[in-house]
């Protein structure tokens, strides 16, 4: 080799050298595989950035009601009762769990940076176990919220909230699986489920993402049939529901339901009927279904033209349905296909 060519050879080198380090300087900022916080090599993984952006927006609640007197003692007593809440507007809006406020006299909201504030229930929806509570603020931290955010299994999730009084509290999960009723069929509230830990006095708090963002409204702890409650499963109302139900309730004052008046399975393994749909495992008294005719054991594949293939699906379905509105439904008893129409009452 010549030394001309020596000379090229070692300057197209330099060259495609400096090429390929700019290409690396700029890809690599721009890639994240896990999906954790950004961070240089020398820090350890740290979510303190999402607290810092949701946590101020997370109240304590404090409600004080009465119980009724007993046998032994006449006079009702007073109850103490704890929670946490999201401020969710500007307006003074809180979102927090109905449990947590539900049949109490007294109201106060105790924000982060040490204000307090008398709290008025607007509205409630027993069915998610929500409710909204307004206080007359200004200056208010409200919580991160995207509308376009979506909520997968395996992604890591923050809890936060007041549990036991001891202050405000973060802890750390993932989601378990989300959309669906895990397994309580006869829900109208699609919930979260997540192994982030909910002690008393969290219920109501905010579950947010890996970027501060709310995803839900935590609730409670999942309890066996015993009543005792299970680790590492717990439940709370995702943000796009929770959001919906608020907006109804600040503008309407109630959530309303349609109403069937059906207890409804996926049924058995082995199908009959080899097309998608539910049956209907009992029929309450004196309900519009049982007025038009629906019995147990029925197998429903259509509610007001549209199919059904899930117990959810079909529930979903009746509760968006405003009462006083007919709905024919198809369905199969034995082999026989056959119709019928049924009026849709208000949710009880």
């Amino acid at each position: 080799m010549t030394m001309r060519s020596w000379f090229w050879f070692i300057v197209r080198s330099a060259l495609l050298g400096l090429i390929v380090a700019a290409i690396v300087i700029w890809v690599l900022p721009r890639i994240n595989f896990l999906n954790f916080p950004a961070m240089s090599p020398d820090e350890p993984v740290s979510f303190a950035t999402a607290v810092n952006r949701a946590a101020p927006a997370v109240v304590n609640i404090y409600s004080i009601g009465e119980a009724r007197g007993s046998y032994y003692s006449r006079r009702p007593s007073s109850v103490f009762r704890l929670g946490s809440g999201v401020i969710m507007d500007n307006n003074g809006h809180i979102l927090t769990a109905y449990h947590v406020v539900s049949d109490v006299s007294q109201i106060q909201v105790a924000l982060q940076d040490g204000r307090q504030y008398s709290g008025q229930v607007i509205g409630h929806d027993r069915v998610t176990d929500l409710a909204v509570v307004r206080i007359e603020a200004t200056n208010l931290p409200v919580i991160p919220q995207n509308n376009d955010m979506r909520t997968r299994a395996g992604d890591v999730v923050l809890a936060i909230g007041n549990p036991l009084n001891l202050g405000q509290t973060i802890t750390q999960g993932i989601v378990s699986a989300t959309g669906g009723r895990m397994g309580v069929i006869h829900s109208h509230a699609d919930l979260i489920q997540m192994d982030a830990v909910i002690n008393e006095g969290a219920s109501g708090g905010a579950l947010v993402n890996s970027e501060g963002f709310l995803i839900g409204i935590n609730n409670a702890q999942f309890r066996g049939p015993s009543g005792q409650g299970v680790e590492g499963i717990y439940f709370a109302v995702p943000y796009p529901l929770a959001k919906r139900i608020m907006d109804t309730l600040i503008r309407e004052g109630e959530v309303v339901r349609g109403y069937l008046g059906i207890n409804v399975s996926d049924g058995p393994n082995a199908n009959p009927y080899q097309q998608p749909g539910i049956f209907i495992s009992a029929v309450d008294n004196n309900s519009p279904a049982e007025e038009a005719g629906l019995q147990a054991d029925d197998y429903i594949i259509e509610i007001g033209g549209q199919p059904v293939s899930s117990a959810a699906e079909g529930l979903s379905l009746v509760a968006e349905t405003r009462p006083g509105t007919e709905l024919e439904i198809r369905f199969f008893r034995d082999s026989q296909e056959l119709t019928t129409t049924v009026t849709i009452d208000k949710l009880p």
